[in-house]
């Protein structure tokens, strides 16, 4: 299982760096292009913007790795040790369910541009540029479901993996 996940962790951090390589290489030709050469490719721009989503939603599922996302820890410090595994409990669930919705949803809605064979740019299908949002959310509420349950699991056990109350 072990092998399972660094291979899933690699896949992502590739992906990450390939589109990101890929986007100063596409926009650095544009603006060279069309400073130089008064032209350009019609299809850049739109891609750009739809590997721009790509990068921000593999940049949240890579943060939900080692929950890393932003949060509002004002109060945490003061609490103890339990009311923070009940707070993460909680806050993990809700995250888990929040993303797991906008993964049903967006599922639904590149579903639906599948069955009606809806296009976007250069005759590309607009499923393929759409299907990140369902699988990076999906994975998102994974993550922190089973976050949720290894935080619920610290109340009932003292173990080494429960020290650390935020992984």
């Amino acid at each position: 299982m072990n092998r399972v996940i660094k291979t899933i962790h690699l896949f992502e951090d590739a992906l990450l760096v390939l589109l990101l390589t890929s986007m100063i290489v596409l926009a650095t030709s544009q603006i060279f292009m069309r400073n130089f050469f008064d032209s350009g490719l019609v299809w850049v721009d739109p891609l750009l913007r739809v590997m721009v989503l790509w990068l921000g939603l593999l940049g949240a599922t890579i943060a939900s790795r080692n929950n890393k996302h932003i949060r509002i820890d004002l109060l945490t410090r003061f609490f103890s040790k339990n009311v923070n595994l009940a707070t993460q409990t909680i806050v993990g669930l809700f995250t888990a369910t929040i993303s797991g919705l906008i993964a049903w949803h967006g599922a639904r809605w590149v579903s639906m541009d599948y069955q009606d064979g809806i296009t976007a740019f250069s005759g590309l299908p607009s499923w393929a540029l759409e299907i990140i949002i369902p699988l990076a959310f999906g994975l998102i509420s994974i993550r922190y479901f089973l976050y949720a349950l290894h935080w619920f699991s610290c109340f009932f056990k003292d173990s080494p993996y429960c020290e650390d109350t935020d992984s």
